[in-house]
């Protein structure tokens, strides 16, 4: 049953990964990036490598700043929805997965930064 939800999670994730080329990002696409990431922001230790795939993706996704600033709100609702998120945890996340990334991802981050 758990591994059919998860078959699901990352089903609905894929499609709404895609991307239109001129199209704003929606905070649908943010969560679907860093759905896998959950275990490890709650957890710590060292995110997989669905999670730093989907790391990777949200960089790709937010080329401009205004998607940057976009994304960076949607992170931080998302953040605020998970209570047991380890902050440490969330802001090494792009450094872990090997990715320079514009946007923090933080419960308190200042997006218009």
């Amino acid at each position: 049953m758990k591994a059919a939800i998860v078959s699901m999670l990352v089903l609905v994730a894929l499609m709404q990964m895609i991307v239109t080329p001129g199209e704003a990002i929606t905070c649908g696409q943010v969560d679907a990036s860093l759905a896998s990431c959950i275990p490890y922001l709650i957890a710590g230790g060292n995110p997989d490598a669905a999670c730093c795939d989907g790391v990777k993706n949200l960089k790709s996704i937010t080329p401009a700043t205004a998607d940057g600033r976009a994304a960076c709100e949607c992170v931080k609702a998302a953040a605020a929805r998970y209570p047991n998120i380890k902050e440490d945890a969330a802001s090494s996340l792009p450094q872990k997965c090997g990715v320079q990334m514009n946007i923090p991802i933080s419960k308190t981050t200042n997006c218009a930064k």
